[in-house]
């Protein structure tokens, strides 16, 4: 199953791991998404290869990867929220660098303080990404666009659909907090690859 043949499935588990005040999703496209604008080249798709660590420069961000799968009602799980500075990366889907969008989520906070994806809504177009792989690569993505949205106007097809090579999106819930309702609005990051280094 591809992520996005089960994209409305993981909206609806973003969304419900938003319920709690510790649960990340978040929203964003870019103009490389959208198919506009200028945008640096990409690079060349490759092998699969899972992640293994996360590093955002920009928002002083280096993270652990864990795989998260969907649970028996098609939601996509979040890391433990007893492990906050982790995030979690969609393991049925590309991974990053492959061709295809890869998916990481984090959470933005807990009920003990913030988490590793507080400041995700910080990012701007031209910021970089790197994903350590698990076979010594590191790709690097450079962010298209950071965007907010509604939980009613969530575009599905524009996040998880795949664009014919190498994306990321880097996930975490955002906009007004309810108690009972949890968050209001995810915030996504649209990158894509442009570069590889080995470890």
């Amino acid at each position: 199953m591809t992520l996005s043949v089960t994209s409305s499935l993981v909206t609806g588990i973003v969304w419900a791991s938003s319920d709690s005040s510790g649960d990340p999703v978040a929203a964003a496209h870019g103009n490389d998404a959208a198919g506009g604008g200028d945008r640096p080249v990409s690079h060349a798709p490759l092998s699969p290869s899972r992640p293994v660590k996360v590093a955002v420069p920009a928002i002083f961000i280096e993270a652990p990867v864990t795989g998260l799968g969907l649970d028996k009602k098609g939601h996509l799980g979040a890391p433990p929220m007893s492990r906050p500075r982790e995030v979690g990366w969609y393991r049925d889907g590309p991974s990053p660098g492959e061709k295809g969008t890869s998916l990481i989520v984090g959470h933005r906070d807990t009920e003990t303080g913030p988490a590793i994806f507080l400041n995700l809504n910080a990012l701007h177009k031209g910021d970089k990404v790197t994903v350590t792989r698990a076979d010594k690569q590191k790709a690097v993505f450079t962010v298209d666009a950071v965007e907010t949205y509604t939980k009613d106007k969530f575009p599905d097809d524009k996040v998880y659909g795949s664009t014919g090579r190498p994306e990321l999106r880097l996930m975490t819930c955002g906009g007004r907090f309810d108690k009972k309702a949890g968050y209001s609005a995810n915030v996504v990051v649209f990158a894509h690859l442009t570069s590889l280094k080995k470890v």
